[in-house]
């Protein structure tokens, strides 16, 4: 029988894309630079998006329907955004807005 040797104390290869990549072709490595960007611009969009869904929940949880509002056209619009640059689908996009709505017209009906 052969025994596996212990590997508990070596380090783990922790390549991320773009750095030391293991691209040869030149058209690969760029194709990797251009990855690297759109995923860096989608990051920060999502977390942008994350934000401004958060202000939005605080304004209705607080019961500020005229700040709560303006949320809303904001959110709307960045979610949107996010769907025609392809960072979130339309989709998502029109069922988180659809939802926000029914959040907002439930929170004033209660009120």
């Amino acid at each position: 029988m052969c025994e596996q040797p212990n590997l508990a104390g070596k380090p783990k290869n922790n390549i991320k894309w773009g750095e030391n990549s293991m691209a040869n072709i030149k058209s690969a490595k760029k194709r990797i630079k251009v990855i690297d960007k759109k995923t860096a611009r989608n990051r920060r969009v999502r977390g942008h998006l994350k934000a401004v869904l958060k202000n939005f929940d605080n304004a209705v949880a607080e019961g500020n329907f005229d700040t709560a509002e303006e949320k809303f056209r904001l959110a709307e619009k960045k979610l949107m955004q996010a769907a025609s640059k392809g960072t979130i689908s339309k989709n998502a996009a029109s069922r988180k807005t659809s939802r926000l709505a029914k959040k907002l017209n439930a929170a004033k009906a209660a009120k």
